[in-house]
């Protein structure tokens, strides 16, 4: 897996280079447009084993409609909404089954090749999700729809992790260190020693780059991917002095706990990686507070492949430029569903 990211890596790196004049100056790039194809390059390829264009670059755009539409509605939340004839709904809907349409195809497809003997390879991570399905017959094409349903929900997490929000968590981290400049030295220093002359890196490579690990924490912790995280209450319950009903949604707005001074301490607003050198628990001073895909069972099912495409891409990218922000940034984040740099991330990058 890491092989396919670096080399999906590796060519937009490659097109950045070639935008950067010969004479040895530098040049001024928004890098974050190029982002998203990396991250769709890397989740078609290891999800479905198939190249990003047609039919994966048309999903990809059919999850981000919807993604936009569901964060429209999100501030009014009126019990019921969505069954309302409106043409956001209509709209949503139409994706919604051609979204099923599309995936219960690919599922029957590989279900057949499967069964027939043609998959060569190894498996990839929509097989994974075939077998972990006891109630998938994989010598039958003919699948019960809750077990479709449940494959296509997940298929959608790992788009939206492995897409959107891996896009924006990478943006945001060359972002940081382009701003803070010690930090991006300190992390380079640290690549360069870890990955040498190595042409290759590997999983057992990014666990002992511990300084960017703490860079990327504390990018998660400022740019959570996750900006709120909603939870249906099973039973009645009790917290504190709030009753919640059973069926009540509670919504907790990750983004607030992230900079909770009491929490985090006074420096709550600056970025700080250090604060991390110790572990997370350390750093949020005891609490469970550091909750950027969720928490628990229902914690996103993309955090890892979002956290090692993030790792990768910006390892990668710390070997072959400097950068510094450009004179042309704004920044301003947008906060929808995940939290994106909506003024992109121009820098002015620097061959090494």
């Amino acid at each position: 897996m890491v092989s396919r990211m670096q080399k999906q890596c590796e060519e937009i790196l490659d097109e950045w280079s070639n935008k950067i004049p010969t004479d040895g100056s530098p040049g001024d790039i928004d890098v974050f447009p190029y982002l998203p194809d990396y991250t769709g390059s890397v989740v078609s390829h290891t999800l479905f084993s198939m190249p990003f264009n047609g039919l994966a670059k048309r999903t990809f755009s059919s999850i981000s409609e919807l993604t936009l539409l569901a964060n429209q509605a999100q501030p009014f939340n009126i019990p019921g909404e969505q069954y309302l004839p409106t043409k956001k709904y209509r709209r949503a809907n139409a994706i919604e089954n051609e979204l099923t349409h599309t995936f219960t195809n690919m599922i029957q497809e590989r279900l057949k090749k499967r069964s027939t003997g043609e998959i060569n390879g190894e498996p990839d991570l929509f097989d994974m999700f075939l077998d972990e399905l006891n109630e998938v017959d994989t010598k039958d094409k003919n699948v019960h729809p809750m077990v479709i349903h449940e494959i296509i929900q997940q298929c959608k997490l790992f788009f939206v992790a492995g897409y959107e929000t891996t896009s924006n968590l990478v943006a945001w981290t060359i972002i940081m260190l382009a701003v803070h400049q010690d930090w991006q030295d300190r992390a380079r220093e640290e690549v360069l020693q870890v990955l040498g002359n190595k042409n290759k890196i590997n999983a057992d490579h990014l666990g002992q780059l511990k300084i960017l690990n703490m860079v990327v924490h504390e990018v998660l912790r400022l740019y959570p991917p996750s900006v709120e995280v909603s939870r249906v209450v099973e039973e009645e319950t009790s917290l504190g002095e709030f009753y919640l009903p059973k069926g009540a949604m509670v919504m907790l707005p990750v983004i607030l706990l992230h900079r909770n001074p009491k929490i985090w301490g006074k420096d709550v607003l600056e970025f700080k990686p250090e604060r991390f050198a110790e572990g997370v628990l350390k750093a949020a001073n005891g609490h469970a507070a550091f909750i950027p895909f969720g928490w628990g069972v229902r914690n996103c099912i993309g955090a890892n492949l979002a956290v090692w495409e993030t790792k990768v891409f910006v390892t990668l990218f710390l070997r072959r430029f400097s950068f510094e922000i450009s004179p042309t940034y704004a920044h301003g984040p947008l906060v929808s569903l995940n939290m994106q740099p909506q003024y992109g991330a121009p820098l002015i990058l620097r061959k090494l």
